[in-house]
C-alpha cells in the first residue's frame, strides 16, 4: 500500500507511485499506477515543443479505485486523488526535477515572504484566474482553506494542517487578488501551503466543515484546471476529464485524459493490449514484458516514494518498549532486502537511511542503525527475552509478532525474508496478507498489526510532513499509526518546522531522523527504482520525478 503523508500518501499497492507524507506527490500527477521512482535529479518525460505534437488524443491512465473522497485535504483522500486533482486544481508552486520552484503563473502572479518577524507571506493572483464555474479565484479562497486547515476546529476533517495552525491570520491585500497571509509561529515549508499536494480549493469547499468533509464525495465541484471531469461512469470504473472552457491559459494539445480502474495484476496486460499509455514497472518480470511490448520505452527518472517496516508500540502492545523495536530493527537485513527486490531492476540496490529525505535529496544522509545480528540477539537476551527452543520468551510470553501487509506478492517476498532474519535471533514473525479495501480504515488506522508495510510517498515539501507521522499526541495520532514518540522528538519537530534558514533546518531534521532509528519507530526499506513504460509517441510525460507536469504540453508526437 502507499500512503500520503500529507504530502506523505498511502498508495496501493506496494508498486504503485504517484507522492502525499499526502502524498505524490512525489511522482507528479499521472504518475503511473505501478510506477516506483528514486528521488535525484533528472526527469525522463521525452521533452518535445508543442509545435511537434498533434492536436487531440487521450492520455489513457489507471488507478486502483475511484475515490472515497475528491478533496485531497481531506483524511479519507488516498494518494490517488492527487493524480486526479493535478490537472484539475490550482497550485502556487511548480517544481523541476531538482526540486527547485518557481511561481505557477497561471495562478498567481507572485508568491513572496514579505516578512520574518512576524512572518508574512503575500499571494498575488492572477487576475485572470478564474473557478469553473467563472467565478474569480479571490483571497477569501485561501482565507477559507487556512481557517479550514487550521485544526481550530476539529469537525473539519483535515489530513494535514500544512502549517495553517501556525496562522495568525489572512487578511486582503491590495484588492481582492490578493491575500496576505501573517503567522504567530514561523513556518519553515511556507511555499508547500498551496503546492505539492497542497491544491487551492474554493471557500464553498472549506468554508463549512460539512462542505469540506462532504461535498466532494461523488464529484469535484469547482475546479480550475485546462481539464475538467467530464464525465464519471461508477459501472465501468471510469473517469474522463476534458477540456475546461473558462480555461484562461494556453490550450491542452490533448482532448481528454481517461482514468480506468485496474487491478495490479490486469496493468502489464493493458499495456500489451493498448489499452492504457503508461504503466510502473515493479518487478523483473514486468519489465521484461515492457521491452518486448511494440511501441513501449522504458522512462526513469527520480521520484518520492519509499517502502518501510512500521512499528506499533501503544502501550499493552508487544513491542511496547523501545529497545526491543530497536534491537528487531538491528536484526533485519535491510541490504539482502534492497537486494532480493530490486536487483536487474536498479544500477546498484540499497536501502533508504533517512525518513525525511530521500537519496539524491539535498538534506538526505543516512542516519540507520547497522545492521548487526549478533549485537541484536545480546540486547534481547539483555531485555529477558531468552532462547526457549527457537523462539525467545519472557515472563511466559512468546517473542511472536504479526506482520501485516497488502497482499501482494513483493510485499511477501519483502516479509519472508524479514521472517528468515528474525528467526535466525530467536523472533518469530507471522505473515498476515491483508486485502486492499479497507486495509487503512480497518487494519492499519486501528493499529490491528504488530509490524506493518506500506509506502510512502510525499513531495519536495519534506519539514510539513514531520508533525503528521513523526510527532506523537495520543489525542490526535494523524499518519503515527504506530503510537510512538517522545517528548523530545516533538520538541524537536516544532524548531525545525519554525526554522526558515534552510541549512539549519536540513541539520534539526536529520538530528529528527536519527533519534527516529534510536526508538524504533519505523524502518525504511527502499525508495522505488523509477521504471515507467509509456507509449513511444507519448510526449513531456514518463517518469517526472519531483518536476511537475504541464498538462497543457502533454501530447502525441505528429
Amino acid at each position: 500500500m502507499k500512503i500520503r503523508i500529507g504530502s506523505l500518501r498511502w498508495v496501493t499497492p506496494f508498486a504503485v507511485a504517484s507522492l502525499l507524507l499526502a502524498g505524490c506527490s512525489g511522482a507528479e500527477g499521472g504518475a503511473p499506477q505501478g510506477a516506483n521512482a528514486q528521488l535525484g535529479t533528472t526527469s525522463d518525460i521525452n521533452p518535445h515543443d508543442v509545435a511537434e505534437l498533434r492536436d487531440g488524443g487521450n492520455l489513457r491512465l489507471a488507478l486502483t479505485a475511484l475515490p472515497m473522497n475528491w478533496n485531497a485535504l481531506h483524511t479519507d483522500a488516498d494518494g490517488e486523488v492527487g493524480a486526479l486533482d493535478r490537472p484539475i486544481m490550482p497550485r502556487a508552486f511548480r517544481t523541476d526535477a531538482a526540486g527547485d520552484l518557481t511561481v505557477n503563473t497561471d495562478y498567481f502572479t507572485n508568491v513572496e515572504l514579505t516578512g520574518t518577524n512576524p512572518q508574512r507571506v503575500t499571494y498575488t493572483i492572477n487576475p485572470a484566474a478564474v473557478w469553473s464555474d467563472g467565478s474569480p479565484i479571490t483571497w477569501l479562497d485561501i482565507s477559507s482553506q487556512a481557517h479550514a486547515l487550521s485544526g481550530a476546529d476539529p469537525a473539519y476533517l483535515i489530513k494535514m494542517s500544512f502549517g495553517f495552525d501556525r496562522v495568525a491570520k489572512v487578511e486582503r491585500g491590495v484588492d481582492d487578488r490578493q491575500a496576505v497571509i501573517t503567522f504567530d509561529k514561523h513556518w519553515a515549508d511556507w511555499k508547500g501551503q498551496f503546492a505539492g499536494e497542497g491544491f487551492l480549493y474554493p471557500a464553498s469547499v472549506t468554508s463549512t466543515p460539512d462542505a469540506f468533509n462532504k461535498s466532494q464525495l461523488n464529484e469535484p465541484t469547482l475546479t480550475a484546471g485546462p481539464f475538467l471531469v467530464s464525465s464519471i461512469d461508477r459501472a465501468q470504473g471510469r473517469i474522463v476529464l476534458g477540456h475546461n472552457p473558462k480555461w484562461w491559459g494556453a490550450k491542452p494539445k490533448l482532448d481528454t485524459i481517461t482514468f480506468s480502474v485496474l487491478d495490479s495484476n490486469a496493468l502489464i496486460p493493458a499495456l500489451q493490449n493498448n489499452e492504457i499509455d503508461a504503466v510502473g514497472i515493479g518487478s523483473r518480470d514486468d519489465m521484461k514484458t515492457a521491452r518486448n511490448t511494440a511501441g513501449i520505452t522504458i522512462r526513469r527518472a527520480p521520484g518520492a516514494s519509499w517502502s518501510h517496516i512500521s512499528f506499533n508500540g501503544a502501550p499493552g502492545s508487544i513491542l511496547a518498549d523501545p529497545a526491543l523495536r530497536v534491537a528487531i530493527s538491528k536484526a533485519i537485513d535491510r541490504q539482502g532486502i534492497a537486494t532480493a527486490i530490486q536487483n536487474g531492476l536498479v544500477e546498484n540496490p540499497r536501502p533508504l537511511g533517512n525518513h525525511v529525505y530521500l537519496q539524491g535529496q539535498s538534506g538526505y544522509q543516512d542516519n540507520s542503525l547497522s545492521f548487526d545480528p549478533e549485537t541484536a540477539a545480546k540486547e534481547l537476551d539483555g531485555l529477558g527475552w531468552k532462547l526457549d527452543g527457537d523462539v525467545r520468551v519472557k515472563d511466559g510470553r512468546r517473542l511472536e509478532i504479526r506482520d501485516v501487509m497488502y497482499n501482494d506478492d513483493t510485499w511477501v517476498q519483502i516479509a519472508q525474508i524479514i521472517q528468515q532474519n528474525l528467526a535466525g535471533v530467536g523472533v518469530k514473525l507471522i505473515i498476515d496478507t491483508k486485502p486492499g479495501r479497507g486495509y487503512f480504515t480497518d487494519v492499519i488506522k486501528p493499529g490491528n498489526f504488530d509490524v506493518a508495510h506500506w509506502v510512502w510517498s510525499s513531495d519536495v515539501f519534506a519539514l510539513k510532513n514531520l508533525p503528521q507521522v513523526y510527532r506523537f499526541d495520543p489525542n490526535d495520532l494523524q499518519g503515527n499509526y504506530g503510537r510512538i514518540g517522545t517528548p523530545e522528538i516533538n520538541d524537536l519537530i516544532n524548531q525545525a518546522l519554525g526554522e526558515l534558514d534552510p541549512q539549519k533546518a536540513i541539520e534539526l531534521a536529520n538530528t529528527i531522523d536519527r533519534k527516529i532509528f534510536e526508538i524504533g519507530f519505523s524502518l525504511p526499506l527502499v525508495q522505488s527504482p523509477g521504471n515507467v513504460a509509456v507509449r513511444a509517441d507519448l510526449a513531456n510525460y514518463g517518469a517526472p520525478g519531483l518536476a511537475s507536469y504541464d498538462y497543457t504540453k502533454i501530447g502525441f508526437l505528429k
